[in-house]
């Protein structure tokens, strides 16, 4: 095992230049698209804003707050938990763990959950932030935990799926996998269900789990590794999985963007993308972020494109998200861009963060919810 987790301690190294969308024989890199100018059409407004600690750290974390009821919760790379009212941005409480965080946030039926490089999950009180328990798992925790009430389920780095009480965090199961000879520095966060698991693996399949025993319901291939290197067989499902109306909506690295059937895992439809942020789901269509900095609206019904904007190349863009009319998606030089659901242009442009937007943003009605890699936490709406 040491082996392989060295193998994927090394892909990080290789990550700006996957993420920009270079060929593996380009002789000298492109650099990141100038910003196009535009008439803007919609203007964000601030509501509030503050700072959660030291933000996301240099080590490509991808800390993303969480939502629940009228709180938002967020974590730094260094442990300092917060809880914030939703709407006026005002502290409900604070901790400090003093922990290497690195998979966060998760929130669900009362507990705040996060994971360490430490190989830990430790799960807070949602009301006070007082620790209800920490267990340790097989590796590094690099996506947020999640739960069903019953069980807590978190992906490790060594592809590992690991089911664990939700009362006591004692491990109830353990499905193993063998990972993927070299892959990009993170996972996916699982999607739970009363009855089902299902995680993104690092050798592009999609698993579903029974909650209960870790014992596998079904197993779909979304990406199939090809090409003579191993960087160039790279697959990762690492943006997460998004489930609406029973489908699953998954991208992978070098491979596909495809919708699944929760119940069965049978492939609905599938698209040639690349992707390492994600995914977001709108209108009946698919917007995915890929690698190489374009952003692309896909109907779900016939798996075709229906619009493509590439005047992001190489800018490094966050997972998107559907905000309004817009697809709202954030770069590495801290700019929210908000594009037409209709046809792709860029309809307005806010820049959050100097030190750039790798975290997806959160929607909840009229708000868009953005934290920058500083830790700059702001919350925004359409004026």
């Amino acid at each position: 095992m040491p082996d392989v987790i060295g193998w994927k301690q090394a892909a990080v190294l290789t990550l700006a230049v996957l993420a920009a969308g270079c060929s593996s024989n380009s002789k000298k890199e492109l650099p990141p698209a100038e910003l196009a100018k535009f008439t803007e059409e919609v203007v964000l407004q601030k509501k509030w804003s503050r700072t959660i600690g030291d933000g996301q750290g240099d080590t490509y974390n991808m800390l993303v707050p969480a939502i629940e009821n009228d709180r938002i919760y967020a974590s730094d790379v260094n442990g300092v938990v917060m809880a914030l009212d939703r709407g006026t941005g005002d502290v409900v409480w604070k901790e400090d763990l003093e922990l290497p965080v690195s998979g966060a946030v998760g929130v669900g039926y009362g507990l705040v959950m996060l994971g360490t490089l430490k190989g830990e999950v430790i799960a807070l009180d949602a009301s006070t932030g007082e620790e209800r328990w920490r267990s340790r798992v097989t590796s590094e925790v690099l996506a947020p935990p999640a739960t069903n009430g019953d069980v807590v389920v978190v992906q490790t780095q060594d592809d590992r799926v690991i089911g664990l009480d939700a009362a006591t965090g004692d491990r109830r199961w353990i499905y193993e996998s063998t990972p993927a000879v070299l892959t990009l520095r993170g996972t996916g966060a699982p999607i739970l269900t009363n009855r089902l698991a299902i995680a993104g693996l690092s050798t592009g399949k999609v698993i579903a789990l029974d909650t209960q025993n870790g014992v596998p319901v079904w197993e779909s291939r979304v990406a199939i590794p090809q090409g003579r290197s191993e960087l160039e067989r790279v697959v990762d499902i690492d943006g997460g999985l998004l489930l609406s109306n029973n489908v699953i909506y998954v991208s992978t690295y070098q491979g596909r963007t495809a919708g699944l059937d929760l119940e069965s895992g049978r492939v609905l439809w599938q698209r040639d993308a690349s992707s390492y942020v994600g995914v977001a789901h709108g209108f009946g269509n698919v917007y995915v972020s890929e690698a190489s900095g374009t952003v692309e609206s896909i109907d779900e019904r016939s798996s075709s494109a229906l619009w493509s904007n590439d005047s992001m190349a190489r800018r490094q863009l966050s997972a998107p998200e559907v905000f309004s009319s817009y697809v709202a998606v954030g770069d590495f030089e801290g700019y929210l861009h908000l594009l037409s659901q209709v046809d792709g242009r860029f309809v307005g442009r806010e820049r959050i963060d100097s030190d750039g937007l790798r975290a997806r943003p959160l929607v909840v009605d009229d708000t868009i919810y953005v934290f920058g890699n500083s830790g700059k936490l702001e919350a925004l709406t359409l004026r």
